[in-house]
């Protein structure tokens, strides 16, 4: 009786037989979502780090010579930790802009942007304490510095993790097809010589360069006191 039943039902009902679709088949989703063309999320977020690095390091390079030079500098520890972990901010900052805008990854901009959130919350936190100096300020009002320094990293990390640019960093870098030799290769010669004459270049700028020695200032600023 059972084997019956069975019968009749293969009979009645066909067989179900899955047909797969067109999009089903595999790479076919991939190929349609691939990206040819950085998102403009993606884009914005690594230009605003490699922005951030470029002005990191024009800040740096304008109050270095001032807080060296102040009558209350700081000890010497301070300084080079200063240094260093401002040299780390500026190159893990373009590093991750230019990793984010190749595809290669976008952990570096989240990472960093994290960090820089929390470093500026707690800024905000020991500012209500502490009171701000205002070198850090550039005369400002804090609440507005503020808002811009929280900003930026938030700005940053809503872009690096939009649906835009989590496919283009899933789709991995973008490798480059060479077409032609290498200019490097073909011109060694041209390129050691317009290195060698930048560096002489540079070499008698700070040679030649006179130091300012204001007249109206005392003999005691240029005598070194022990």
């Amino acid at each position: 009786m059972a084997t019956s039943v069975l019968d009749v039902r293969d009979t009645i009902a066909p067989p179900h037989v899955r047909v797969p679709r067109v999009g089903d088949a595999p790479g076919a989703t991939e190929a349609v979502a691939r990206l040819r063309w950085v998102p403009l999320n993606a884009l914005a977020a690594g230009l605003l780090a490699v922005l951030q690095a470029v002005g990191l390091l024009a800040v740096g390079l304008t109050q270095i010579d001032g807080v060296l030079s102040a009558a209350v500098r700081p000890p010497g520890l301070v300084v080079v930790g200063g240094l260093v972990a401002l040299a780390g901010w500026i190159v893990l900052s373009a590093g991750g802009g230019a990793a984010l805008i190749d595809g290669a990854s976008r952990r570096l901009v989240v990472r960093t942007s994290a960090v820089e959130l929390a470093v500026v919350a707690l800024a905000g936190a020991a500012a209500v304490v502490v009171p701000v100096p205002g070198a850090l300020t550039a005369g400002l009002p804090l609440p507005l510095v503020f808002a811009v320094a929280v900003s930026l990293p938030v700005t940053k990390l809503l872009l690096a993790d939009s649906a835009s640019a989590r496919r283009w960093v899933a789709q991995g870098p973008r490798v480059r097809v060479r077409q032609g030799p290498d200019p490097v290769a073909g011109h060694r010669v041209l390129c050691t010589l317009t290195l060698g004459v930048i560096a002489l270049g540079l070499s008698g700028l700070a040679l030649l360069t006179p130091v300012p020695n204001p007249v109206d200032a005392p003999a005691s600023s240029v005598v070194y006191h022990p």
